[in-house]
């Protein structure tokens, strides 16, 4: 029998590059999982470090006569092995699992040292991505003690084992693959049923049939599996699920057979405080909150998560998009990265009945055009998933730029868009608009909505919510509409709200926070839901429950406010101090009335479900609850705005017809890009981009350009429009 011993205790570490001799003095003691970036990762400061830090430790030889494996559940980004002063592995790539075998060069006192390294480079993925890239030894690290005869450990971080059902009309074919080190007898068990084969050339396959198997069927039901196996007094096994999956262009995601609308959020794997080094415990958090709005899927973004996250996925039904960090920036020298980590992906993930698909990359053209190597590096990727699983399809998230007529669309057996219109560009509307254009034009293939959300800080409340103004309440507002799109369109096989959770971005600096992306629904902390959390929760959570919106913004100046209410009940009833003043029929959302004079407690009642919060008039409004430098500016008034004129009402299309008025726009675009250079970058001869801006209006153009446009400036553009005729 194989022993597993935790390695997580008794570490020192240092920044240095430096593979000590014997054990440091003066070094940092830690307990793992670890990252060096918990702190500089996350508040968007210039000391973020990202280089080379060293792990090291002392230890006995382990009572064993056997082999012995040194196990890395995560160490990012690239990886060195040393003991006792010889360098025994490398590895490149930060969120997979990968082994060393140490039993040669063991002796009766050992020092283990590992060199991690998250620095800059341009190979190993990922190198730009809108995401912090910790460094360290973030999850476990166990020493595995095996007979010397053993099933595989080494080779992509295997189990040793691979399980393949496939479930035709009541029964389940099973195969059970494994490897070993040798060849011998190996015994298989599948539901009670024992079958022992020989293996050959260290490999070996045993084939079961299950009669009326009981179906994995997600959310529902979801039933588990175990196949074990036994070699040589080695043992090993692996959960996993009988279901289909099937992908309909007009209908959607299949499960079993049936529709089953693929309906959940994107998850990053780290935390305020703590980054990426996460234990059980914070994964188990994360699941119960995914679970608690009724989601039934879970986009893995952007990298391979821990194997304990996968297997809380398995037990509690959701469907998973596992993907690699091939993300952002195309590499030249960096396909050798994404085909390893892809295998390792597909190796170590294999038998997770949960994953319904691989994702080859994610907004692969957001730094760049599409060029014939990055289109050979996804058809590599593409052929290798094929290769390793004849199972599941590829899928691809594109960026919302990304011509639809691009051939990369159809590098993937299946697709997805990831679309901002109404926060970082264009209107709500445009959402309709792109899939209902490309469902038409393309009603053969499967497309998806991979990402979409806006920034949240919850301090920010408005009573009238806009675009850009970081508020709660524009947050709600957004959901609310992409909810009722997503709704309308059960052509999608899936939707993924952007993001479960708010998560490290070392690089931004807006919304009022620095280092952070507030599009979760959840705080970075997890202490917070936002109030758009109980909006999915009224969609697809079958838990009675209500809840009152608005609850921090407590002071408000208006003499008459709206309260809004989120249940999955059909009636929901207000009282203000006490006093019934309304109730109404609906689905989701409510909305009411209530004058303010004072203090007032509110509570909302559904059912036998009530909330409460307490609210009071101010004479002004609360300068905290606001962005500074975010007020929404009124570059005109109506009484000075002639309809028959241009103005920045009219689109940027219409704009660029007219010769004159094209000339005027142009000289004030110039400082809109200089503030959005992204976005006019990537618009630079891309039909795509420049026909969703050309139906875009002027104003809103330039709301989006933020405080590099000023209000004077506006002011001057709009008076010189308006002095052009539109006849």
């Amino acid at each position: 029998m194989r022993e597993i011993i935790s390695f997580n205790e008794s570490w020192f570490f240092a920044k240095t590059t430096e593979v000590p001799s014997g054990m440091p003095q003066g070094w940092e003691a830690v307990t793992l999982p670890h990252t060096w970036n918990a702190a500089d990762g996350q508040d968007g400061g210039n000391d973020y470090f990202r280089g080379t830090a060293m792990y090291c430790k002392t230890f006995p030889r382990p009572e064993w006569d056997g082999c012995v494996f040194l196990e890395l559940k995560g160490a990012a980004m690239t990886t060195d092995v040393y003991l006792n002063g010889k360098h025994l592995a490398h590895h490149e790539g930060g969120y997979s699992t990968f082994r060393v075998e140490l039993t040669k060069e063991l002796r009766e006192e050992n020092l283990l040292c590992i060199a991690v390294d998250n620095g800059v480079n341009d190979r190993v993925y990922p190198q730009k991505a809108d995401f912090t890239f910790y460094g360290g030894l973030y999850r476990d690290v166990n020493l595995i003690c095996v007979p010397i005869q053993h099933f595989e450990l080494v080779k992509d971080g295997t189990p040793g084992i691979k399980v393949t059902p496939v479930v035709k009309d009541d029964k389940a074919f099973v195969t059970v693959e494994t490897w070993q080190n040798g060849d011998g007898e190996v015994t298989v068990t599948v539901a009670d049923e024992t079958k022992t084969v020989l293996s050959k050339d260290g490999c070996a396959s045993a084939e079961f049939l299950l009669e009326n198997p009981h179906l994995w069927d997600g959310v529902n039901d979801p039933y588990l599996y175990t196949a074990s196996a036994v070699f040589q007094g080695d043992e090993i096994s692996a959960c996993f699920g009988c279901r289909t999956f099937a992908f309909d262009a007009q209908k959607g995601f299949l499960l079993n057979g049936k529709e089953y609308p693929l309906r959940g959020v994107s998850r990053h794997q780290d935390r305020k405080g703590m980054g990426n080094a996460l234990t059980m415990r914070e994964h188990r958090e994360d699941m119960e909150l995914i679970r608690e709005i009724g989601a039934n899927t879970v986009r893995l973004a952007h990298y391979q998560h821990a194997q304990e996250f996968y297997d809380l996925c398995d037990r509690y039904g959701m469907v998973v998009w596992a993907e690699i960090p091939y993300i952002t920036q195309h590499m030249p020298n960096g396909r050798e990265n994404t085909v390893s980590q892809m295998r390792e992906l597909i190796t170590q993930c294999y038998n997770h009945p949960c994953i319904c698909c691989w994702g080859l990359s994610n907004e692969i053209t957001a730094s760049g055009a599409v060029t014939e190597d990055m289109m050979e590096n996804h058809r590599i990727l593409n052929d290798l998933c094929h290769r390793m699983d004849v199972t599941r399809p590829t899928t691809m998230a594109h960026v919302f730029m990304l011509e639809t007529d691009s051939p990369l669309t159809q590098a993937a057996d299946i697709g997805s868009y990831n679309l901002y219109f109404g926060w970082y560009l264009g209107e709500l509307e445009q959402n309709e608009k792109f899939f209902d254009d490309y469902h038409a034009k393309y009603p053969e293939r499967v497309i998806g909505f991979s990402e979409y959300g806006a920034d949240a800080n919850v301090q920010f409340q408005s009573s009238a919510p806009e675009k850009g103004d970081y508020s709660e309440g524009y947050q709600c507002i957004y959901h609310e509409h992409m909810l009722q799109c997503i709704e309308k369109r059960p052509y999608l096989w899936a939707s993924h709200v952007w993001n479960m959770f708010d998560f490290a971005a070392d690089g931004r600096d807006e919304g009022g926070k620095k280092g952070e992306n507030q599009k979760g629904l959840v705080t970075f902390d997890r202490t917070i839901k936002k109030d758009a959390f109980y909006l999915y929760k009224a969609a697809w959570s079958k838990e009675p429950f209500v809840h009152l919106c608005g609850r921090r913004y407590a002071n408000r100046a208006e003499e008459k406010t709206e309260i809004k209410v989120y249940s999955n009940q059909k009636e929901v009833s207000l009282f203000v101090d006490n006093r019934e003043i309304a109730a109404k029929s609906g689905n989701r959302v409510f909305t009411f009335e209530v004058e303010l004079f004072g203090e007032h407690e509110i509570m909302a009642k559904a059912g036998a479900c009530t909330d409460c919060m307490t609210i009071r008039k101010v004479e002004k409004a609360d300068e905290s609850y606001r962005m500074m430098g975010g007020d929404v500016v009124n570059w005109f008034e109506a009484d000075d705005f002639d309809p028959n004129c241009f103005s920045i009402r009219d689109t940027l299309g219409t704009l660029m017809k007219n010769p004159t008025t094209g000339a005027i726009v142009g000289k004030m675009m110039q400082a809109a890009r200089a503030s959005r250079g992204d976005v006019a970058e990537a618009a630079a001869g891309n039909a795509n981009l420049e026909k969703m801006m050309a139906g875009m209006s002027l104003q809103s153009l330039l709301k989006q350009a933020g405080p590099a446009i000023k209000p004077e400036q506006i002011q001057s553009l709009n008076a010189a429009l308006q002095k052009i005729r539109k006849s």
